[in-house]
């Protein structure tokens, strides 16, 4: 009788899950938003060594409006791509585990998401604007930190950890200067890749 009631319980707390989270986003979406963010990092570190930049040299820098807008062009492909990946393997996961996609918990999740998200877009905009160059990557690092913890009640709790560790290395990244795009690199490339290991291991 106490098993049948254990798994009458198990079984509440599973659909109570379902209905205020979002639980259809899938580990493989992070590892290859990751690949996405190493491949499109790599590219720029070598727009920057086509243009006569050296990135590391730890000197002030004015760049071109012509690069800059390679730049700006580069970070919207990657984007693409990471939503697009995350799309599809949500889609594909749903599909499988016959899980709901479009319900409260994802409104919410999207909303708690997309503030902080757009907040960061604008502020990095003026960095743009007023050629702070140098703030653009650690900015983008804090203000996706700030998302993902914001979002993180509504999905998976383990998404914390991943926006704890944006965090803090946006806010090492402000006090190294000139070292942002190997920051940029590592927080959304090789922390998304080991995420989306971890998640789609333990979640798949």
């Amino acid at each position: 009788m106490n098993q049948k009631h254990q798994e009458d319980l198990s079984h509440i707390r599973s659909m109570m899950e379902r209905s205020s989270r979002f639980i259809s986003l899938s580990g493989l979406s992070g590892v290859f938003a990751g690949l996405s963010a190493l491949i499109g990092g790599l590219y720029v570190y070598q727009l920057f060594k086509v243009n006569g930049v050296e990135y590391f040299d730890g000197e002030y820098k004015l760049y071109s409006v012509t690069l800059v807008s390679e730049l700006i062009y580069t970070g919207i492909v990657i984007l693409i791509c990471a939503l697009t990946f995350g799309i599809f393997f949500t889609l594909r996961k749903s599909k499988k585990y016959n899980l709901p996609i479009w319900t409260t918990a994802t409104k919410k999740m999207l909303f708690n998401l997309a503030v902080p998200l757009l907040a960061g877009a604008v502020f990095c905009l003026a960095l743009v604007y007023h050629e702070i160059y140098v703030l653009v990557a650690p900015a983008t690092l804090i203000f996706y930190g700030l998302a993902l913890v914001n979002a993180e009640k509504y999905t998976f709790s383990d998404v914390r950890y991943l926006g704890f560790s944006e965090l803090i290395l946006g806010f090492i990244s402000l006090f190294c200067l000139g070292y942002g795009l190997f920051f940029w690199i590592f927080g959304f490339g090789v922390l998304h890749i080991l995420y989306g290991l971890v998640m789609f291991k333990k979640y798949k």
